[in-house]
């Protein structure tokens, strides 16, 4: 029996060679294509059995290619499963006529669309079932991989492929890896799983081993990468500051310029704190932001075109900057001089990412974040601070902001922060 095949018609690299890999174990024939032109010609030279095919592409457009599609009586059957960063409800009602068989959202959520992708094919898919919750992000020219609960190969396997999407978005060109596995307890039954996730940063990072440090208090952890010997060159730590300060010494030592330095200097608005218990709590985000990279600009207008964005600071030169920045894209971006006027709008209004101050007169940005908590709602948060305030950045990230930057706002940097946290993959 031939296999069945399936065309993955996406722009990111990552869920292009992510879903190539992943399904080719599974038996199925994989195609990709890395946008709409691209799509119609494969779709039409040769008729999958199943097309998975993001919302957001260039060239050509997601209604583009399913009306050609439709068009031609060798592919109107096939079924679709569409991914999307985000779509608008009337859109999505007009392509229902397509063959559309499920939608899904990024970050997407792997095993409910291997279920789908089962039922269509026929193919079997082996899940991990490990609890597992995995974050990526560069700051200072950092990769930062934070894994909490337990290791799950299918998360470690897509984890590949986000440090190389990371390093090419930042063009990072000799990286440092930090592995924060600080509140995981494991033991001898999780040895493969350690060993996986230790071979995939290793190898997807390219990173030299001084270049790479293990943040963990498990006494097992250290003692089994001691007892490899592919591994043993790995340093593990039990202090953030002292991981940090080899490696932002390292990283000072490789700039080429003052200006580089100097950037490298903002890493140390992070350290370790001591939490009630007196137990320390680690806070692992940075900032980078001097590296001048290009990236695919027709990417970040598709993924920012229909944001809706909010910008909470009492600075108008801050507020149409972000305004001018994004609009460059077609996003749009709402503007609020205070927390109180956000809150107020948020009760019948949720912005795909916010943008915001932590000095703000009457409802501060720390005020915001309560209010936030306290009723439950969830908005992507970059935080909008200057380098001195140190105390402040780490007291936003206790309360759950992701990522921050550092005034003065630039351009690219805006973008670039934005894409990485819209593009979440886990």
């Amino acid at each position: 029996m031939p296999k069945k095949s399936v065309l993955v018609i996406d722009e990111s690299d990552l869920f292009r060679d992510y879903l190539k890999s992943r399904l080719g174990r599974t038996g199925l024939s994989v195609t990709t294509a890395i946008n709409g032109l691209d799509g119609i010609a494969k779709m039409r030279n040769d008729p999958p059995d199943l097309i998975v095919m993001d919302y957001h592409l260039t060239r050509k457009s997601c209604t583009e290619v399913l009306e050609e599609k439709s068009r031609n009586p060798n592919t109107a059957a096939i079924p679709v499963i569409l991914t999307a960063q985000k779509i608008d409800k009337n859109h999505l009602l007009e392509l229902v006529r397509f063959n559309i068989r499920k939608v899904f959202m990024k970050p997407i959520k792997m095993d409910s669309f291997y279920q789908i992708m089962a039922e269509i094919t026929g193919a079997r898919f082996e899940m991990d079932a490990t609890p597992c919750l995995i974050e990526a992000h560069v700051n200072d020219n950092i990769v930062f991989i934070e894994i909490a609960r337990g290791i799950n190969r299918e998360k470690v396997d897509l984890l590949r492929f986000k440090i190389r999407e990371l390093l090419d978005l930042y063009g990072i060109q000799k990286p440092r890896i930090l592995l924060m596995l600080a509140d995981m307890e494991l033991s001898f039954v999780d040895g493969p799983n350690l060993e996986f996730l230790l071979e995939t940063v290793v190898s997807a990072s390219g990173a030299k081993a001084r270049h790479i440090k293990i943040l963990t208090r498990s006494s097992f952890i250290r003692e089994f990468v001691a007892g490899r010997p592919e591994f043993s060159e790995l340093e593990v730590v039990s202090a953030l500051d002292y991981a940090l300060e080899g490696l932002v010494a390292e990283a000072a030592h490789a700039a080429d310029a003052p200006e580089d330095k100097a950037a490298i200097i903002t890493a140390r608005i992070l350290t370790p704190q001591r939490s009630s218990s007196g137990s320390e709590a680690v806070t692992m985000h940075f900032e980078t932001e001097n590296k001048k990279v290009e990236f695919d600009q027709e990417m970040v207008r598709q993924m920012g075109s229909g944001l809706d964005i909010a910008v909470v600071d009492d600075d108008f030169v801050i507020q149409e900057l972000l305004k001018t920045t994004f609009g460059s894209i077609n996003a749009k971006v709402t503007s609020f001089g205070n927390g109180r006027e956000f809150l107020d709008a948020v009760r019948e209004r949720v912005f795909d990412l916010v943008f915001l101050d932590l000095r703000m007169p009457q409802v501060d940005g720390f005020g915001v974040l309560t209010e936030l908590h306290a009723q439950d709602l969830e908005m992507p948060i970059i935080v909008l601070t200057a380098v001195t305030q140190r105390e402040s950045v780490v007291r936003a990230f206790q309360a759950g902001v992701k990522s921050y930057l550092i005034k003065p706002l630039h351009p690219d940097n805006i973008l670039r922060k934005t894409l990485e946290i819209l593009k979440a993959n886990f």
